[in-house]
């Protein structure tokens, strides 16, 4: 791939950026243009975002996008730990709140609190997932290949729409790494998380990959058989996915 272009590599739509800032703003670009061409044609448009480093700076510019009337924008997230307390500044709700869901005038936003019982709050967000399509998912992918908490190896046909996972050791040290963690035994051991075929089943996926830390997990995202092994090629089966890349995080791609 060149720098700042688009390329089509094994059924799945990469834009290559020229840095972080770069890719984060292309991604915001296109995600408020879906928006957008949704609301013209349906009464809202249903979103679920992803709470991570890699995605800060395209929030940041999604949330200055002119011409979204984000009365009409419903808001979920893709997962959250368990065991944390409500205010831990790693609570993946407050992280959204604090970068895109307290700056604009959501019709409604769907926080995933896991409570006492997380196997019910798993299942009841699934029923809210479930009440009609979702039209757009943002997200990104893990140093190990997970999509949402999904960790190899993944059910790509998962019959639920959110569960309980145990995480595995290359996901809870990506949180160190991320610096979200001071160390491995400060990261929770368990979370709820939308399943593959959930986030999948999306209209739109606009999947920011930053970093040298994702390059091994770039790679095989692109280049591996689509399997439970590295979640994140089951985005090759999806016809309306981009993928953004910053000069990092494609470096093993050739």
């Amino acid at each position: 791939m060149h720098k700042s272009n688009r390329a089509t590599m094994n059924m799945l739509s990469l834009y290559l950026a020229e840095s972080r800032l770069a890719m984060g703003k292309r991604a915001a670009e296109d995600v408020a243009s879906a928006i957008r061409t949704l609301l013209e044609k349906q009464v809202g448009v249903r979103m679920i975002f992803a709470a991570a480093p890699s995605q800060a700076e395209m929030l940041a510019v999604l949330r200055e996008q002119p011409g979204i009337d984000w009365k009409r924008v419903t808001a979920f997230h893709m997962d959250e730990y368990i065991g944390l307390s409500v205010s831990a500044p790693q609570r993946f709700a407050l992280w959204l709140r604090q970068h895109i869901f307290d700056h604009l005038p959501f019709e409604a936003i769907h926080c995933i609190e896991p409570g006492v019982d997380p196997e019910q709050t798993a299942a009841y967000y699934g029923e809210l997932l479930n009440e009609a399509p979702i039209d757009i998912v943002c997200c990104g992918i893990g140093s190990n290949g997970h999509l949402a908490f999904n960790d190899p190896p993944a059910i790509l046909d998962d019959p639920l729409t959110a569960k309980v996972v145990t995480l595995d050791l290359a996901c809870r040290q990506q949180q160190v790494d991320d610096g979200c963690f001071a160390t491995l035994a400060d990261v929770p051991r368990q979370a709820i998380t939308l399943t593959v075929p959930a986030l999948i089943g999306a209209k739109r996926i606009y999947c920011c990959v930053p970093g040298t830390l994702k390059q091994l997990a770039v790679r095989s995202m692109v280049h591996e058989p689509i399997s439970g092994a590295c979640p994140a090629t089951a985005l090759r089966r999806h016809p309306h996915c981009t993928v953004y890349l910053d000069q990092d995080s494609a470096a093993l791609l050739g």
